[in-house]
Order: structure tokens, then C-alpha cells, then sequence
């Protein structure tokens, strides 16, 4: 049976600035910068959010002297799992909000 759980905040961050474009290729390191997430815990999340298909990656060359770097972009399927989560986690912090103000 596959678990499904609520994505880290760090998935969420970064899925949130891929949807900015989500079908332009992006540089892990350039999506590092936009997240702050280091780099220990950035491409795992990517790899695992390839692995479920929500991301596609390729390598891409360069006309300089630098070596070939992988780059990624949201899939149609990501884009709506990233619309999704991110949904759900706005409404989860309002949720707070709202019963302390009730009581």
C-alpha cells in the first residue's frame, strides 16, 4: 500500500516557484537560490518528485567550457499536483487561525 503524505514545506517552496513557469527548464542551482534549499536536501526532493512523474529533467550543454547540467520543469501532472498541494496547505494554515479566533 503507498502512503501518501503531506509534502515538506521545502517541497512545497519548491514547487511554488516552478509553477511560476512551469514549462520553463530550471537549473537545480538556480532553483537552490530561489528556495534557499541547500543542495543535501534539495535534489532528492527533485529526484523523488521525478520519480512520481510530477517532473521531467534531461541534461543540457553548454557553449562554454562548462560540463553538462541537469534541468527541470514542472509535468502537466505536476503542475496540478503542485496547484493541489499548495491549495491544501493555504487552507491547512488558515485552519489555526480561524478555530483560535472562535474561541
Amino acid at each position: 500500500m503507498k502512503r501518501d503524505r503531506k509534502p515538506s514545506t521545502q517541497t512545497l517552496s519548491l514547487l511554488g516557484v516552478l509553477l511560476e513557469q512551469p514549462r520553463s527548464w530550471r537549473h537545480g542551482y538556480d532553483i537552490s537560490i530561489a528556495t534557499a534549499i541547500k543542495s543535501g536536501t534539495l535534489y532528492p526532493i527533485l529526484m523523488r518528485l521525478s520519480d512520481r512523474g510530477f517532473l521531467e529533467h534531461k541534461w543540457q550543454g553548454s557553449d562554454t567550457a562548462r560540463p553538462p547540467r541537469h534541468v527541470y520543469r514542472l509535468t502537466a501532472g505536476g503542475a496540478a499536483y503542485a496547484r493541489a498541494q499548495i491549495a491544501a496547505n493555504e487552507w491547512a494554515r488558515v485552519l489555526p487561525t480561524l478555530s483560535r479566533s472562535r474561541g
